[in-house]
């Protein structure tokens, strides 16, 4: 190696060294070369449509999705001892989403920059070349479509085939277009098969937004303060922005207050929602716990075929069978009839407590014809039959009797004065006041003159004894 070649390539590589990150470049520790990482820049809403073989597995038959980034061409070179003066690097170009047709017309083509250049160094013209014009030489636009393929050449491989792509004919492309079974050694396909390809593909896009979202600064609408993006979370649907700072206080209330439906975006009207690992990212793990139970529980309580267990100490979710009213709890082992929430009792009418009856005679009475029949078959004709009486009775006795002011027995009365005996104590009373009245002199509470009732005590009676309302009479 003459002392100008070796210099050319030091200069070369401490200049790609200090143009590109570690992620980009990086020099071999052992030889004179290195490997480049080479991320193109795609137009706007760039999308990608992947098919595959009848043996692939693919919803519609393929897969389509809108990204940013694809995943790097690798340039692998080592330099030569006569390099730049006579030799040109020796290199392998791989990529996971261009076909070997596709890289080696981009090999042919990196010949031809050294050719042009020879003599002088070509790494960076070579990187520039394949960072800025590669989707224009191979005439790569959106939609991108590929088809992978199994081919037997001797062994059976996965190969990947560009659909739109047409190579231009008429330079070096069009010399790979034109010998599609002369392939070059240098071109690498490195791709094991679809699901991976789609895998590596999202996985890198996903990775390359975060780093630049991390990078950038935004303004929070929240506290009006701008911060990096690592600072910072975005909702998926909508794309605002707020610092992490104040959407962690946001989370927690809410998650404090039971709302775990309510972790959506600050900005108004907007209904987008946050991933459950965007919360994670922000509150403790005592409060995503809770998150994590309450947002499980609120999802149960939706399906119609999950009841939960009535025990208060177990409360675990029970699968209910179609047409069954047993549920059984896989932890504590307890059968219950899943209508009434009692233990099990068959075939028989589930039991109505006294404080539900008048809940389940206003329901009958609302209920369409469908829905009487259910309750009729839930709790049985006769109970609520019973409900109807006794409710037609207390509307009755609140409307034609007094009860008792010392035991509470209704009383109704028919004819005679206002001193009353009631039928279950015995004890007198004024029907007027319903003051209870002396037992040894019960018509002076009509006779004092400081009483409410003096001289009433035959109020309210007709010369024939039939019984009239105090206020028709007044």
């Amino acid at each position: 190696m003459s002392s100008e070649d070796k210099e050319a390539q030091e200069d070369e590589l401490l200049a790609l060294a200090s143009i590109y990150d570690e992620d980009e470049f990086k020099r071999a520790d052992s030889a004179q070369g290195g490997e480049t990482r080479i991320c193109l820049e795609l137009p706007q809403n760039f999308k990608i449509f992947v098919s595959g073989s009848p043996t692939e597995c693919l919803q519609n038959g393929g897969f389509e999705y809108t990204i940013c980034f694809l995943p790097p061409l690798v340039l692998n070179f080592e330099l030569p001892p006569d390099y730049p003066s006579v030799s040109p690097p020796v290199f392998t170009l791989s990529s996971k989403w261009l076909s070997r047709i596709q890289l080696t017309a981009l090999c042919k083509h990196l010949d031809n920059l050294w050719e042009e250049n020879k003599g002088c160094v070509v790494l960076f013209a070579w990187m520039q070349f394949l960072k800025e014009e590669t989707l224009a030489y191979l005439n790569i636009t959106s939609p991108y479509e590929l088809k992978m393929c199994h081919q037997e050449n001797g062994q059976s491989r996965t190969s990947l085939f560009p659909l739109n792509s047409e190579l231009d004919c008429c330079g070096a492309a069009g010399a790979a277009t034109a010998q599609e079974d002369i392939l070059d050694e240098r071109a690498v396909q490195d791709v094991e098969s679809l699901s991976s390809l789609i895998r590596e593909i999202l996985d890198f896009d996903q990775v390359q937004q975060k780093k630049c979202f991390n990078s950038k600064m935004f303004l929070c609408s929240i506290c009006f303060s701008e911060k990096l993006g690592s600072e910072c979370m975005h909702f998926m649907e909508c794309q605002h922005i707020y610092c992490k700072s104040c959407l962690k206080d946001y989370f927690e209330i809410q998650i404090r207050d039971g709302q775990v439906h309510c972790l959506s975006c600050p900005e108004p009207k907007c209904s987008s929602v946050a991933t459950p690992g965007q919360v994670k990212e922000l509150v403790g793990e005592e409060l995503f716990a809770r998150y994590d139970r309450l947002l499980l529980q609120s999802s149960l309580d939706l399906m119609a075929d999950v009841v939960y267990c009535p025990r208060p100490c177990c409360q675990t979710p029970v699968m209910q069978e179609p047409s069954c009213t047993m549920g059984i709890c896989s932890s504590c082992n307890y059968a219950f009839c899943t209508l009434c929430k009692m233990t099990y009792h068959g075939v028989s009418p589930c039991k109505v407590t006294a404080e539900k009856l008048t809940d389940l005679r206003n329901e009958y009475q609302e209920a369409d014809e469908a829905t009487k029949i259910f309750l009729e078959q839930r709790y049985g004709k006769r109970v609520i039959q019973k409900a109807l009486e006794e409710m037609e009775s207390r509307e009755w006795l609140e409307k034609n009797s007094k009860a008792c002011p010392c035991c509470g027995t209704p009383i109704e009365k028919l004819d005679g004065c206002n001193k009353m005996t009631c039928t279950g104590c015995r004890r007198y009373f004024c029907w007027l006041c319903m003051g209870s009245l002396s037992r040894v002199n019960p018509y002076k509470h009509f006779n004092d003159t400081s009483s409410p009732c003096f001289n009433r005590l035959f109020q309210a009676m007709n010369v024939a004894g039939d019984f009239l309302d105090a206020e028709d009479e007044d």
